[in-house]
């Protein structure tokens, strides 16, 4: 539990590192209450000089002790900010009730407007900060608060929705294990520390009672698989292309969020009504997951110094441009994105990258894809002749795990990032299909899909699709990884069962990612039916997240001369 709650702190307190107030300089600080529109009172932190002339605002509106923010907030008020830390409603010393980002909205507005009018703001406002912190900027935003200028969303959403929820599965083990470290507790409540037992309990929809106590936002989200109307209030992404703020998106290709923020970036790039904001946008794409954001080291892959950034001082130079000039002008080369393997940064106008062609991989077999010991391959050329399907069972009762379980990572600590994959591999419930040594480097960047013919015997099932990168001494890297419930093949809103062995066509989003694959490596697609604990595992019975069975499914996976399943990596010729 305690790695749960500081993976959730740090994605904002990396913010704070690189940019040093001057110890020479104490800052000031004062702590207040801002009224809210319903006489709430938040407790705020003000960082800086308020006696002197009026300066720009930065505003950070967290759930985690807005205390933690301080070396964040004394650097920002040292480079010449008024810096502001505010907790938000019912979070340690703000009155009110915590419910996850239900007046993140309105509260962020009343503050904002709050700030424009005290004496020491030069009426320019900005908002900065991570996950949560993130998106408590996007919910601010898009209620046009006077005097908010720019924000820097890291690593957050502006689709709640999609922030729980990937091609209809739910990220289980994130959402109860940040429930049970933020929710309020009844007296005499005791966290439930045997995550096994918890994140296993069927039906779902009392998952909130198996963490300790009842928690009524949890078990909605949890019982509300469909995009429906349970989300409204919080699907901001048709809203904020309304916006006409610049913005700095940074994000990680492991972080659970990085669909979310590279779609933020596109949606405003391409699709913002305003043309000058459209120029007024930047993405920073790395190799981090949520929270490693500007390191080197990500998991079980060090991918140098090179890897390094300060995200703070990136922010610094950001906020420079549109809160101390005039912000005039576009910004050139707005995409930053960084390629792993070969370990560099590169540049270009919009993600995806142009330069970069659309290049299918197809798998064949003998009917004998299961484990990296099989007979699964990986190349170019399409089937031609009718190959034997390969199938799996996936047994929900005991679903292929996120990551190698060992006495150092149990069930509850898996991670996004990149580790070793050799032991999922040669579980039998995975098909793996491998190419040769590539004789050359291949390099791509862009959003990864996989396309595939298969079918199940039950009405509902899983599938999970990882690209990996396989080093000469047989380390096997997760590059990116993307699942889609059966049920959901057709529509977030309307899912509908599976025919019992009816052959589908599916396509599977793997996200984001630029990497080049070094000669000598191979490439590896691996298929299976869970990615458990970091989503939730399908029954493979179609009753939802109500539901108690669980029946194990016969998967199958098609490459013929009909049904060419394959992988799509956007490649350079």
């Amino acid at each position: 539990m305690k790695r749960i709650v500081f993976l959730l702190f740090s994605c904002f307190l990396l913010i704070g590192q690189g940019v040093a107030a001057d110890p020479a300089a104490p800052v000031e600080k004062e702590t207040i209450t801002v009224p809210m529109r319903d006489g709430i009172l938040l407790s705020t932190d003000i960082y800086g000089e308020v006696a002197g002339r009026p300066l720009p605002v930065l505003l950070m509106r967290t759930p985690y002790n807005k205390a933690r923010a301080q070396t964040a907030a004394e650097a920002f008020a040292s480079a010449g900010y008024i810096a502001v830390v505010q907790d938000c409603r019912g979070r340690f010393q703000s009155q009110g009730n915590f419910y996850p980002y239900n007046t993140e909205g309105q509260d962020g507005y009343d503050t904002v407007e709050w700030l424009q009018r005290q004496p020491w703001c030069n009426g320019r406002v900005g908002m900065w900060g991570a996950s949560y912190v993130g998106a408590t900027q996007w919910q601010a935003a898009v209620e046009k608060p006077p005097g908010l200028v720019t924000i820097a969303p890291t690593a957050t959403w502006s689709s709640f929705y999609r922030n729980l929820y990937l091609g209809g599965a739910v990220r289980l083990s994130l959402i109860a294990g940040w429930a049970g470290g933020n929710a309020e507790k009844p007296d005499g409540a005791v966290l439930n520390n045997d995550w096994q037992q918890t994140l296993m309990h069927l039906p779902l929809s009392e998952i909130d009672q198996q963490v300790g106590w009842s928690i009524p936002w949890l078990a909605g989200m949890l019982t509300h698989p469909r995009l429906d109307g349970y989300w409204k209030r919080v699907e901001l992404t048709e809203e904020i292309v309304n916006l006409e703020l610049p913005m700095q998106h940074i994000v990680g290709y492991y972080d659970f969020f990085a669909r979310e923020s590279v779609n933020n970036f596109v949606q405003m790039r391409q699709h913002a009504g305003n043309p000058k904001t459209r120029q007024q946008q930047q993405l920073i794409l790395g190799p981090w997951d949520h929270g490693t954001i500007g390191q080197a080291k990500v998991g079980e892959v060090d991918f140098g110094e090179q890897a390094v950034i300060d995200s703070a001082a990136e922010n610094l130079v950001w906020f420079d441009r549109y809160l101390k000039g005039d912000g005039t002008g576009r910004v050139d080369l707005p995409v930053r994105y960084f390629s792993m393997g070969d370990n560099v940064w590169r540049k270009a106008t919009n993600w995806p990258p142009a330069g970069f062609e659309a290049t299918s991989f197809y798998f064949h077999s003998d009917g004998r894809a299961n484990t990296s010991n099989g007979a699964g391959t990986l190349d170019r050329v399409a089937p031609t002749s009718d190959e034997v399907v390969d199938s799996f069972q996936a047994d929900p009762d005991n679903p292929t795990p996120a990551c190698f379980v060992t006495d150092a990572r149990p069930l509850m600590a898996a991670t996004w990032a990149p580790v070793d994959q050799r032991e999922i591999e040669q579980r039998d419930d995975v098909l793996v299909y491998t190419s040769p040594p590539l004789p050359e480097a291949l390099t791509f960047a862009g959003d990864i899909k996989a396309e595939l013919f298969v079918s199940s015997d039950t009405a509902d099932a899983d599938w999970v699709v990882k690209l990996v990168d396989v080093h000469p001494d047989g380390f096997a890297q997760n590059l990116a990884v993307g699942i889609l419930r059966g049920s959901f093949r057709e529509s977030e809103s309307h899912p509908t069962p599976l025919q019992p062995d009816k052959i589908y066509k599916i396509t599977v989003d793997l996200g984001p990612v630029a990497a080049q694959f070094r000669p000598g490596h191979r490439m590896r697609v691996d298929i299976c039916g869970a990615y458990f604990p970091l989503y939730d595992r399908n029954t493979n019975t179609a009753e939802g997240p109500f539901g108690k069975r669980t029946a194990v499914a016969t998967e199958r996976v098609y490459h013929d001369s009909l049904h060419r399943s394959h992988i799509v990596l956007p490649c350079r010729p």
